[in-house]
């Protein structure tokens, strides 16, 4: 399994932007698909966000589409979440998340991203987003 630690959370008001970072250990980190999940209370945790290996493909959940992008960076070992135009909606803890069997990267096309997809989950980051 890779170790991930994610990083860049905070309070920001609505409307605002936020990065979040998610740095991995392990050599093999370029051959994983990552995602971003994110839990707000007394929710279950939600797919916001997944990229391929090569980031060739991404995927987003609709409540995100077109204010968050993910990307990442294969020779820093990092996944980031740009988020602009923040809700308080978008309030929740982000956990990123690694895919190293393959689940999410051969089935995300076909039917709805699932918890179980990825193997290895970082600590999470609080997002606070303030009306």
């Amino acid at each position: 399994q890779v170790q991930l630690v994610e990083s860049g959370g905070g309070l920001v008001q609505a409307g605002g932007s936020l990065r979040l970072s998610c740095a991995a250990s392990g050599r093999t980190f370029s051959s994983y698909a990552m995602g971003w999940f994110r839990q707000a209370p007394g929710k279950e945790r939600e797919f916001v966000a997944g990229i391929s290996w090569s980031s060739s493909n991404t995927n987003y959940a609709d409540s995100v589409k077109g204010r968050f992008t993910i990307s990442r960076d294969n020779a820093k070992n990092t996944v980031y979440l740009q988020m602009n135009s923040l809700k308080p909606e978008d309030t929740a803890v982000y956990y990123c998340a690694a895919d190293s069997k393959g689940y999410y990267s051969r089935s995300y096309y076909y039917r709805k991203v699932r918890e179980a997809d990825f193997d290895s989950w970082g600590q999470g980051t609080q997002v606070t987003v303030s009306s």
